[in-house]
């Protein structure tokens, strides 16, 4: 029989100026219904952590994209890292001196499929503001030194640039999310 790996799943865009309402309680119970252990939300913003047997998120993401729709009647993306995948996403992270002093306004996006360096460039050329963009693999790096919910760095500005979906979670939220994987 498998170990159990323990998982980092994001929604997106849940709960986010009333779009797509979900429960947290609802969310951890129906996690349970699906044969996971452990699982635990972290805001109100579609965090999850859990275990599970499996040992590949992108399979997971199918499961628990179809699942959702099927059993909550909720369509959106779910990006989903193992523990292992999470603290390289922690130890990629490219802003340090930000990371410590204004981790507020550092996001990490974790993302559907990885990006060239080339889309990463044409995303900081669009940028018209101070932002900065940095990208590894599956996850970029965005550090809005003037605030995220002014900037004109948007959700759907990066998408289109990346070609690819992702969500966005602040530096503080994803050094909580390690912590609350590795059970501290």
């Amino acid at each position: 029989m498998p170990t159990m790996t323990a998982f980092i799943a994001l929604l997106r865009g849940v709960n986010v100026g009333g779009q797509k309402p979900v429960g947290m309680a609802e969310l951890r119970k129906w996690m349970g219904t699906l044969g996971f252990a452990g699982a635990q939300t972290l805001l109100q913003s579609g965090n999850i952590v859990f275990s599970a047997r499996e040992d590949n998120g992108s399979d997971l993401e199918r499961r628990l994209e179809t699942e959702a729709e099927k059993r909550l009647g909720l369509v959106c993306d779910f990006h989903v890292r193992t523990l292992a995948e999470w603290e390289d996403i922690i130890r990629g992270n490219p802003f340090h001196e930000e990371a410590k002093t204004d981790p507020s306004h550092l996001v990490a996006i974790v993302l559907k499929s990885p990006v060239p360096p080339s889309l990463v460039r044409t995303l900081q050329a669009a940028i018209q503001g101070r932002e900065v963009v940095r990208a590894k693999g599956r996850t970029a790096y965005v550090y809005y030194p003037d605030g995220i919910g002014t900037s004109r760095l948007t959700a759907a500005v990066i998408d289109r640039h990346l070609q690819t979906r992702g969500t966005a979670r602040n530096w503080n939220t994803v050094l909580k999310l390690g912590s609350l994987a590795r059970g501290e």
